[in-house]
Formats: C-alpha cells, sequence, structure tokens
C-alpha cells in the first residue's frame, strides 16, 4: 500500500511539475514563434466557417489578403476542431489556440505514463513522461516554432501503443477498449499531422508486429484486431486525407516544396548539443536533451542485464540512430531517391520520432534496473527538467485586437504550396473591390456573404467579363440567375486575373451566385467517413455482445 501511495505521488508530482514549462502562456497576447500568428489566423477562418454550419471546413475566406485560399483543406484540422470548442466556450482565438498547446502537451505526457506503466511499471512510466514532454525539442514547437500540428500529434502514438497492449492481453476475446482505444488514436493522429503520422505510424507497427511475436498468446487474433482498428482510424478520418492526398495536384506543393530539404540536414554532434535559439530552420536547436541521453547511457549498460526486454531495448537503441541517421547529411542518397521523404520538407521534423524512441528507451531502461530504478528514475527525471528551464518562454508576446485574427488577413499564413496551380503564389495586397466588371464597370449590388458563397446583382448594358476577387479552387461553382454556369465558361487562367473567378456577360441584368461545394471525391470522403463511424459503433457493440454471452 506504502509502495503504491508512493507511485501515484510521483506521478501528482509528474503532472504538477508538467504545468511549470506552461505558466508562460498566462502572459496577455499570443507568444511570436515562427507559425504561432498564422495558426491564430488559420484557426479564425476555420471557425468562422464552421459556425456558419460547414462540419468539414475547406475554405479560408479571409486568408490570402481576402482573396481566399483552400490551406484548411490540406491543413490538419484537429487542432482547428478543438480550438473552436474552446472558442465557442467564450475564450479568446488567442487564448484557444494556446490552450491547444497546453492540453496538448500535459495530454501527452499523460497518455505515455499510462502506456509504459502498463507495460514495464511505475517508475518506467514516470521516466518516459518526464523524457517525452521535458526534451527540448518540445520546447521548439511549443515556443520557437509555435508548431500546433506537430505538437498535438504528440499526444497520440503512446495511446495507439497502449491500445495494442491491451489487445495483447486478451487471452480469449477481443479488447473492447483496446480496438477503440487504437481507432481513436490512429484517426487522430491523422487529423493531427499528416506528416507526423506517416512518420509514427510504420514505428507503432514494428510495436505491434513485436506484440503479436512476443506478448500475445493469441498472435492471429490480435492481428486481426490491431490491423482492424488501425484501418477504422483511415476510415474514419478518410474525409481529411483523402481530399488532401487527391486534389493536392491542383496546388504549387510539389513545386514550391521541391528540394527544400538539401539544406535542412542536421550535424551529428547538433544531437549531443545545440545551444537554445530563437532561430529560424538551421538555428533552432536540434539536442536530444541532458536526461535524454543520460536515460541512453544509462541503456547501455542495461543491454547487458539478461532480461525479458533486453531485445526490445536493444531494438529501440538501433531505431533511435536509425531515425538520426535519416535526419543527417548521410542520408541524403535516400532522400534524393526517395520522393515519400521530401513531402517532410524539413529531416530534421524527425526529431519527433527520435523524443518519442528516446522517452521509451528510458522507461524500458528503468525498468530493467530493478532495485535501482527509483534511484535511477529520480535522477533522469531531474537532469532532464532542470536542463530545460531556460526553454519554458517564448521569446516575446504580442498584443493584438481579436479583429486583426477574425478579418482580413495580409497573408497565405503559409510558403505558397497550398496555393492553386494556375494563380500566383500568394497576392501582395487587398482588393479594392469585392468583384468588378472589365474593361468598363457597371453597378454591382453586394448581396448575403459568407465563407463559402457570394451575390450579387448586376445591370449590364454592354458585353463584359465579371471578374469574382476570389481564388478559384475545384468546388467553386457558380449560377447566373439560378442556372450553373458550365464548367467550360468560367474562365480561371486569364493571364490579367490568374487564379481569380472570371466568366462573360451579355447585356443585360442578372443574378450571381458563387457557392463552394463539396466536389465528388469530397462527397465520397465525407461518406465514407459517416459510413465507417456507423460500422465502428456496430463492431463495439457486437464485441460487447460477445463478451456478455461468453459471461
Amino acid at each position: 500500500m506504502k509502495k503504491k501511495l508512493t507511485h501515484i505521488l510521483l506521478f501528482v508530482a509528474l503532472l504538477v511539475v508538467a504545468t511549470v514549462p506552461l505558466l508562460d502562456l498566462l502572459h496577455p497576447g499570443f507568444p511570436v514563434t515562427h507559425d504561432g500568428q498564422d495558426h491564430v489566423a488559420r484557426i479564425a477562418n476555420f471557425y468562422a466557417s464552421l459556425a456558419e454550419g460547414n462540419v468539414v471546413p475547406r475554405w479560408a475566406a479571409n486568408l490570402n489578403w481576402g482573396y481566399g485560399h483552400p490551406i484548411l483543406m490540406f491543413l490538419y484540422p484537429l487542432p482547428s476542431y478543438v480550438a473552436s470548442v474552446f472558442h465557442a466556450a467564450g475564450f479568446s482565438l488567442i487564448d484557444s489556440t494556446k490552450l491547444v498547446f497546453a492540453v496538448a502537451y500535459v495530454a501527452s505526457m499523460i497518455f505515455m505514463f499510462v502506456w509504459v506503466r502498463a507495460a514495464w511499471g511505475v517508475a518506467a512510466g514516470v521516466t518516459a513522461a518526464a523524457l517525452y514532454g521535458f526534451a527540448p525539442y518540445r520546447f521548439v514547437d511549443l515556443y520557437v516554432r509555435g508548431a500546433i500540428g506537430e505538437h498535438i500529434a504528440f499526444v497520440f502514438p503512446p495511446l495507439i501503443c497502449y491500445g495494442f497492449l491491451l489487445l495483447s492481453r486478451e487471452k480469449h476475446r477481443v479488447s473492447i477498449k483496446g480496438v477503440a482505444t487504437v481507432t481513436v488514436g490512429t484517426t487522430f493522429l491523422i487529423l493531427g499531422h499528416n506528416a507526423l503520422s506517416l512518420m509514427f505510424l510504420p514505428l507503432i507497427a514494428l510495436y505491434a508486429l513485436y506484440l503479436a511475436i512476443v506478448e500475445t498468446k493469441k498472435p492471429l487474433l490480435f492481428a486481426v484486431a490491431a490491423a482492424s482498428s488501425v484501418l477504422s482510424g483511415f476510415l474514419l478520418s478518410a474525409f481529411y486525407w483523402i481530399p488532401a492526398f487527391f486534389e493536392g495536384k491542383y496546388t504549387l506543393r510539389d513545386i514550391v516544396t521541391a528540394g527544400e530539404f538539401s539544406g535542412r540536414f542536421v550535424p551529428w554532434l547538433s544531437f549531443l548539443y545545440s545551444p537554445w535559439s530563437y532561430g529560424g530552420s538551421q538555428e533552432l536547436s536540434k539536442w536530444l536533451g541532458a536526461g535524454q541521453l543520460l536515460a541512453l547511457g544509462a541503456g547501455f549498460f542495461a543491454v547487458e542485464k539478461n532480461t525479458k526486454h533486453q531485445r526490445l531495448l536493444i531494438a529501440g537503441i538501433f531505431l533511435l540512430f536509425f531515425s538520426l541517421f535519416f535526419m543527417t547529411q548521410n542520408s541524403s542518397p535516400i532522400w534524393n531517391t526517395v520522393t515519400l521523404l521530401q513531402k517532410f520538407q524539413f529531416p530534421w521534423r524527425i526529431m519527433s520520432v527520435a523524443v518519442f524512441i528516446i522517452s521509451v528507451i528510458g522507461g524500458l531502461t528503468v525498468s530493467i534496473m530493478g532495485k535501482n530504478s527509483l534511484k535511477m528514475a529520480t535522477l533522469i527525471i531531474f537532469v532532464a527538467v532542470v536542463s530545460t528551464i531556460p526553454m519554458w518562454r517564448a521569446k516575446e508576446y504580442r498584443v493584438v485586437p481579436e479583429t486583426f485574427f477574425s478579418g482580413i488577413y495580409n497573408s497565405t499564413t503559409d510558403t505558397g504550396e497550398s496555393s492553386p496551380v494556375w494563380s500566383v503564389r500568394f497576392m501582395e495586397k487587398r482588393a479594392s473591390s469585392l468583384a468588378f466588371t472589365a474593361p468598363e464597370p457597371h453597378d454591382i449590388t453586394i448581396g448575403p456573404r459568407t465563407t463559402t458563397s457570394r451575390e450579387y446583382t448586376v445591370n449590364i448594358s454592354r458585353p463584359v467579363r465579371f471578374v469574382e476577387n476570389t481564388l478559384y479552387f475545384p468546388g467553386w461553382q457558380v449560377f447566373v440567375n439560378g442556372d450553373r454556369l458550365e464548367n467550360e465558361k468560367l474562365i480561371f487562367q486569364d493571364p490579367n486575373y490568374r487564379g481569380l473567378m472570371t466568366f462573360d456577360l451579355d447585356p443585360g441584368q442578372y443574378t450571381l451566385r458563387f457557392l463552394f461545394t463539396e466536389t465528388k471525391l469530397r462527397e465520397f470522403s465525407n461518406y465514407l467517413s459517416l459510413v465507417s463511424f456507423g460500422l465502428f459503433l456496430l463492431g463495439i457493440g457486437t464485441i460487447h455482445m460477445l463478451w456478455r454471452k461468453r459471461i
């Protein structure tokens, strides 16, 4: 009983310590980071569309100097959904964004603790959670880059692994909790950050393979349940990733990001130590961390102990160096050959995977130490926490009115990779009007307008070209006096109005309506996710009934 109380107090103490690095977020305004301001603007556009009844917001109407932007189609939506809940509850857009960072940070440590504690004990769980939260790269994401997607993605890999563990421990039936955990974790990982999900899922699959071979008594049953759960996660998130993947061909993504990885490799010594910096991509710290390196060093000695988890520890150390290798110049031939890797843009993004692996190594090492596990855990945690204290703050904070984000925003919030391929990379100033006619102006009466619709009434005295100052992207439809304008008559590659929606009108009076709709692919993806959700609930219910009959 006394030992159990000690373990509970350890975890509570860890949670308390975990909130301390977040106190800096209590400053008024938003932290000035590489992407933080843009994330708030994206969330503002996401919320505006959501509030109008668009369950899956895809069009950012106020971005790109008011010309609109399809970035929401390609931007991981989970952080925006969570922030929208906070904003609907009364928090400002800035505070809602900061709450997402804070909740994700604490939740990631909790789930790491829950998984590793269940696998290898409380001391191991606390150690792994501390290493997971107090890694320099976590504070790079939080206070330097402001990378909300990467930050929230850290929550779900340990959750999925915990679900696999639950599935592996059921001897005669499928664990409902395990299926639900893996499915939800996979869904949210994909919705949290598409690139990081591609990095983490192979690693998580290796853990599932380990459980199937070494741990579970029913490998076939485990394999079917695990694979089905992961597949369910992909299907539930299909409304996002299918359009994002297949409609990316309509953007400048491959042109803008081509070869960007080549100058972003990391020197090996930077993993051992690189100073804290608020600078750009090449200046930010790639240090694994003092506590993490201590855990790795102890792991080398623990490998010599003949225990049940010895092979797993060896595999973890190998995977760590494998992930570090892919961030260095030595791996450039592979990056040049495997085009999928180039989608990650920056090799140092794999630091997220390295943080995960080295946290698990720390937990495994402590579990192998036996009687010395508590002392080793205490030392590793102390070093990890204390060594990161200078990183627990933003460079500065900026206070702006709410309308700065909710109104027209003077940026696309990306480097042009989500811009339509037929448009300019990004606009440079606001339009003087919402719409106009050329070559001669005519009276235009502006009607109702939302994030995904525009209405006008015009009276034309001679043939003109009508120009709507909104970028075209598949899904935009134009209705003239109630009739849909034929696709071939909607011109969006006029060199005088690149990317804008234009069409010719003869003399007369017209009611014009522009509506951003779902393409057939998006509709299919939406229905696929909806049907999958129903099947997921049906599957959980069926498993529960089988449980009751067996009982």
